[in-house]
């Protein structure tokens, strides 16, 4: 797929899934199977728990991650303690999680792991900053069910959504929720056109702000901290009428909000841009559900790839093979 080369150009790519069970390790493990690694120092972790074999949860069969031979892995003491590949250690961090502190090490063979990395953005962040340490070209992040965090642009530069039919067993219902949250990912960045400061905003607010507030009525910018929820938006869509009001978020992460009320407030003249922004490569998508449910795949990918203007992929279906 063409987005394999696309992931080369940037040192850290985020695998995120908009609920379980939506081909998010499918896509991770296709990905590591291509990458080169002669010349390429490539790192995996996640952000949650990922490569059981079996669903804590749904009780369904889950495909494993298989690192190649050369490729770096953070997880937990408890994981790493009880791995199978043959590997070398190089750091063991000061970053704890609920299974121990986060161990990086170096697979010297090919073998399925179990990934449980920094359970925290943050952590995160400091992990991927210690790996300079090694010389690491690209780390792959393997995001957690519902937590986009790791999407975050504070935290990876590029990344790969997968979504599927249990997201949704309705393709237009599913292709409509997709089509929002990639709606969201692409939102503009903010441009100050009276600054050289892109922080420089009219007024601050945070979701707990007293909503009948001036700050609501007299401002023009309005930045965001912390979330963006339906509260602060609605209460902002109510002072439309009084004038232009841009509301200016840290990133797409950050919104929380029905996308009925986020089009009516579109439409009714408001905007909402962000104050950074990740580079989406491409959606992958796994028409089976849970319970059975199975959608045309063709048909799932040609009308989301309509809609959000990006290839879609079923790799499973499609087999991928000969793309490199």
């Amino acid at each position: 797929m063409p987005f394999i080369g696309e992931i080369l150009k940037y040192h850290s790519v985020s695998i995120v899934g908009l609920e379980k069970n939506t081909g998010k390790t499918e896509c991770l493990n296709y990905i590591i199977k291509r990458l080169p690694t002669d010349y390429f120092k490539i790192a995996v972790t996640s952000i949650g728990i990922d490569g059981e074999s079996l669903d804590q949860v749904t009780s369904t069969a889950k495909p494993e991650i298989t690192l190649r031979e050369g490729m770096f892995f953070g997880t937990s003491e408890k994981y790493y303690r009880q791995r199978k590949i043959l590997s070398e250690l190089y750091q063991i961090s000061e970053e704890t999680t609920a299974l121990g502190r986060v161990v990086t090490a170096k697979a010297l063979n090919e073998k399925k792991v179990l990934l449980s990395g920094p359970s925290s953005g943050s952590a995160l962040k400091r992990w991927i900053s210690s790996l300079d340490e090694i010389g690491i070209d690209l780390v792959l992040i393997d995001g957690a069910l519902s937590r986009l965090s790791a999407a975050s642009p504070a935290i990876s530069d590029a990344m790969i959504l997968s979504t599927g039919a249990a997201f949704s067993a309705n393709i237009k219902d599913l292709v409509s929720k997709t089509a929002f949250v990639v709606e969201l990912i692409n939102l503009p960045l903010y441009i100050n056109n009276l600054s050289k400061n892109i922080n420089e905003v009219d007024a601050t607010v945070s979701s707990f702000v007293d909503l009948d507030s001036d700050i609501l009525k007299n401002s023009t910018t309005i930045g965001v901290e912390g979330a963006l929820t339906d509260r602060l938006l609605q209460a902002v869509k109510n002072e439309l009428s009084k004038g232009e009001k841009e509301l200016v978020v840290n990133d797409f992460t950050r919104i929380f909000v029905s996308p009925d009320l986020y089009r009516a407030f579109i439409r009714r003249g408001g905007k909402i841009s962000v104050r950074t922004r990740s580079r989406l490569l491409a959606v992958c998508v796994n028409p089976t559900a849970p319970n059975g449910i199975v959608l045309d795949s063709d048909t799932l990918c040609f009308t989301l790839s309509q809609t959000i203007g990006l290839p879609v992929y079923d790799i499973v279906k499609n087999n991928y093979d000969n793309e490199i």
